[in-house]
């Protein structure tokens, strides 16, 4: 069996280690924010469809998200989204634009489901600002776990 090529990390990149299985391994970290493992809820759209539909969030960055969706998107594809969060007794949401830059298909309890890494294109200061309360609550969460 060939080895998979993976491919360069990008510029600036940092080196993280890695455990699997027991063992170290290394791996290029090419994320230039932290991200914070979350199960919440989303609703997306195609850019060009008024079609929404809902999926699970994985985990999120400021740069960008992990979701799982139940139909076949095509990498490079932009979308709607919308983040569900609660805070307090309140129901808040982050919206913004962005594009798949890439998938996989993973088996969750017996059912399949398609992965996605998002980059956000678009966010305006306001949900900006909401994506970020929602990382400092959650990542002191963590931290009291």
């Amino acid at each position: 069996m060939a080895p998979v090529k993976r491919p360069a990390a990008a510029k600036g990149a940092r080196k993280v280690s890695q455990g699997t299985k027991g063992k170290k391994a290394t791996a290029k970290e090419r994320r230039r924010s932290p991200r914070l493992h979350l199960k919440l809820p989303m609703n997306y759209s195609r850019k060009k469809s008024g079609d929404s539909y809902g999926g699970i969030l994985g985990n999120v960055s400021e740069g960008g998200i992990l979701v799982h969706l139940p139909e076949k998107l095509s990498t490079g594809e932009i979308l709607k989204i919308e983040i569900l969060f609660a805070k307090g007794w309140e129901l808040k949401t982050v919206r913004g634009i962005a594009r798949i830059i890439w998938s996989d298909l993973a088996i969750r309890k017996g059912r399949k489901v398609h992965r996605y890494g998002l980059q956000f294109q678009v966010v305006n200061k306001k949900n900006l600002q909401k994506l970020k309360i929602l990382l400092k609550e959650a990542s002191q969460r963590e931290e009291v776990a």
